[in-house]
């Protein structure tokens, strides 16, 4: 807000949000995980709101803010609100990323059963390939499979970690197929490296 979208400014974090649900609400129909994926963020992001700035107080200090101090004011309140009344925006813009990071949160968790499927499929792929090279006398190396095991969970991590810190809205199937497509190659590549004999 302050470097790279200060002619935007608060209403950066407005579109990011409103484009976030708008994802979900023209291209995820049905989920596994939920019957109605846009309502399920929704409610994740009024629960993060609600907990995080309406519990601790933080909405009223806003609220108190925005609005300028009355003429039988104290100095006290006329100090507080001229010192802290130019961060206002930004801790409004804070807030309304919070709601930003649950509705993504959201999308992750109901793209959890994308990752399984491609799992799924990297998984049959890979033993099949495996088949092919034990019976086919082929060599297997170990170092291989140890470097491809090893890079399944960093991949699912990435994956949540890339699209939850994104300073802008992208669509989400950006973000989740292409982790979801490394994700299974290196499941199919840890099959299919696995030891010829048990």
């Amino acid at each position: 807000m302050a470097y790279w979208w200060p002619e935007q400014g608060l209403e950066h974090s407005r579109d990011m949000l409103s484009a976030e649900i708008d994802y979900l609400h023209a291209d995820v129909g049905r989920s596994l995980i939920s019957a109605d994926p846009v309502a399920f963020a929704r409610t994740l992001a009024d629960r993060t709101y609600f907990v995080v700035f309406d519990l601790t107080g933080i909405e009223r200090l806003v609220r108190w803010l925005s609005d300028a101090p009355k003429g039988d004011a104290g100095r006290f309140q006329t100090r507080m609100h001229a010192w802290l009344q130019p961060a206002t925006d930004h801790v409004v813009a804070a807030m309304q990323v919070s709601q930003v990071f649950a509705v993504r949160l959201a999308v992750l968790l109901l793209a959890a059963p994308v990752f399984g499927l491609f799992a799924l499929v990297g998984l049959v792929d890979g033993l099949v390939s495996r088949d092919l090279r034990r019976w086919g006398g082929g060599r297997e190396s170990s170092f291989v499979y140890h470097w491809a095991k090893r890079s399944t969970v960093p991949l699912l991590v990435c994956s949540w970690v890339a699209y939850l810190a994104l300073p802008f809205s992208l669509h989400p199937a950006f973000v989740v197929l292409p982790f979801a497509g490394l994700f299974a190659l290196a499941v199919g590549v840890t099959a299919s490296r696995f030891k010829k004999y048990l």
